[in-house]
């Protein structure tokens, strides 16, 4: 869907080639990029709408682009650029949505190396839950906390690529990612420790 919208848009005056190789790296990485988006912002219309401008952003300067250079990590950098100088500077409180409502393609988002062999839908439903509480912990990070754990721990980078993508040190990658990780703990530790049953 995003693909769709997004290309109709930059085909006002675009290049064959440029185009057919543009929509190629769209369509490879595109719900990745939507579910980056969708960790930093914590709803579906703030996530499609700022991967979309990331998606425009990314299309306008295509031509300046390198063959041979992560195409996925350079638009990484500009959602995350998009997200705090936009969103951050609104003051924009992120909703932090309910059981009722998940994420486009969130049950297709599993850890990594770690098989699902179960088909029931009561587990279906506790990793959905589960899912569920660890956005709402992730919302609660500050900004530049959060990209660096989703990237880490979701998204799989490595700290020198996430040193590329957030513009910043190897030092303050590691800094951010540890500090965001204990707070995580911090936060769900109730959730994890069997607390939230307890009280229902």
């Amino acid at each position: 869907m995003l693909q769709s919208e997004t290309l109709s848009l930059v085909r006002t005056a675009p290049t064959p080639d440029v185009l057919e190789e543009f929509e190629k790296q769209v369509k490879t990485y595109e719900k990745a990029f939507y579910h980056f988006a969708y960790r930093l912002t914590g709803n579906h219309d703030d996530a499609e709408d700022l991967t979309q401008e990331a998606l425009l952003k990314a299309y306008r300067a295509f031509h300046r682009f390198k063959a041979g250079t992560a195409f996925d990590r350079w638009v990484y950098q500009i959602i995350y650029r998009l997200f705090i100088d936009q969103y951050r500077k609104k003051r924009r409180r992120p909703f932090v949505a309910s059981l009722d409502e998940a994420p486009p393609h969130l049950d297709q988002e599993k850890p990594k190396d770690v098989p699902d062999h179960s088909k029931l839908p009561e587990d279906y439903a506790l990793r959905y839950e589960l899912g569920e509480t660890i956005q709402k912990a992730l919302l609660r990070l500050p900004e530049e906390f959060r990209a660096a754990v989703v990237l880490c721990d979701v998204q799989g980078f490595s700290y020198e690529e996430i040193s590329n993508i957030l513009q910043c040190s190897l030092g303050t990658v590691r800094s951010r990612i540890h500090r965001g990780r204990r707070q995580l703990r911090e936060y769900l530790h109730p959730y994890l420790n069997g607390e939230r049953g307890k009280k229902q």
